[in-house]
């Protein structure tokens, strides 16, 4: 039971995290029967001339939330929602002041994407500790609900932790498989997408990212000690690194024990793909050098047995590039030792 009343704590929370959350526009050049509009100003409020060629208009086509995070103008977001590389990304901050941002990286594998700004001393938002967070904590989610109302606060607690969804975007219509999300009953609705999912002390565990439709009170949001590592490899390395081993794998269940014959239901099966090249394992790789062959069945990396619950690439974002790694596999039902060293991702 948290020691505090929200009716008093929460309002201070709010005034004081505010000013560091920004509203996200997309906008595209796209075709428009009969002549455009041509005036003198940027339909998105800037000062200044634009030209917009015959025929084409500047159209907002998405948008959604995030929050600064450093003071020379790095803002956090979606992925999803910067995921168009042809679009222009601008960002309004608190004091309504338009800004053009640029991408400086999209996260591969979680759905988190790094903006850039230039202005300088802006407020920044204090990032805690998803690790460490509990069932029925909690959390103040703060977004650009559908695109109008700017600032929108919703109060709730933390429903779930570690869960998996399969999330669709309205803007790609692509579908993707996120892991290891926090579940909250805290409204996140379209437009929230990359705005922070805060705790009691005013600090960012998470960064708001899906919701269920046809469902009350059921969000996710991404833990923030995913994004803390993306900018630290960003600052370090100027990209976003992804650990690679370099195979190609299905995770077992009872159905597939019982369709490969194998005396287990848990582990990473690997076995190649019917497509030019799908090869079970990438020569040269580190799986390859670590001898794994196709037939093997991964058990453990590192002592973390891979599950359902802990899949393989979830048990890599765990894994530091360039670390020694111990593999156990089972191969010809009998288990065996192999060791490698795990690469980056090209």
């Amino acid at each position: 039971m948290e020691k505090y009343s929200r009716n008093s704590i929460i309002p201070k929370i709010i005034k004081k995290v505010m000013p560091s959350v920004v509203s996200i526009t997309a906008s595209k050049l796209l075709p428009v029967e009969g002549k455009p509009d041509n005036t003198p100003h940027s339909p998105l409020g800037f000062n200044g001339m634009v030209i917009i060629p015959e025929n084409k208009k500047k159209v907002d086509v998405g948008g959604g939330s995030g929050f600064i995070v450093s003071s020379d103008g790095v803002i956090i977001t979606n992925r999803h929602v910067v995921a168009d590389p042809q679009a222009d990304y601008i960002v309004i901050l608190s004091d309504d002041r338009k800004l053009p941002a640029k991408v400086l990286a999209r996260d591969p594998i979680n759905d988190v994407a790094i903006l850039k700004v230039e202005e300088k001393k802006l407020p920044v938002m204090e990032m805690g500790d998803s690790s460490k967070l509990e069932l029925g904590q909690t959390v103040i989610a703060i977004g650009n609900v559908l695109g109008t109302f700017r600032n929108t606060v919703s109060v709730g607690v933390i429903s779930g932790l570690s869960r998996e969804i399969m999330a669709g975007d309205t803007v790609t219509q692509k579908m993707s498989k996120l892991r290891g999300l926090i579940q909250t009953d805290a409204a996140i609705n379209p437009g929230n997408s990359g705005g922070p999912l805060i705790n009691h002390e005013g600090k960012v565990i998470g960064v708001n990212t899906a919701m269920v439709f046809m469902a009350e009170n059921v969000g996710f949001a991404l833990p923030i000690n995913n994004a803390k590592k993306d900018l630290e490899d960003l600052k370090k390395y100027g990209r976003i690194r992804q650990p690679f081993l370099g195979l190609r794998y299905v995770l077992l269940d009872k159905e597939l024990q019982e369709k490969f014959g194998l005396p287990i239901d848990k582990g990473a099966l690997v076995i190649s793909e019917p497509i030019p090249e799908g090869l079970a394992v990438i020569p040269e790789s580190a799986a390859a050098r670590a001898g794994v062959k196709e037939g093997d069945v991964i058990l453990e990396i590192q002592s973390m047995q891979v599950c359902e619950k802990n899949p393989l690439e979830d048990i890599l974002q765990k894994c530091k590039i360039g670390e020694d790694i111990i593999i156990k596999v089972l191969r010809d039902n009998q288990e065996i030792i192999v060791k490698s060293i795990l690469e980056e991702k090209k």
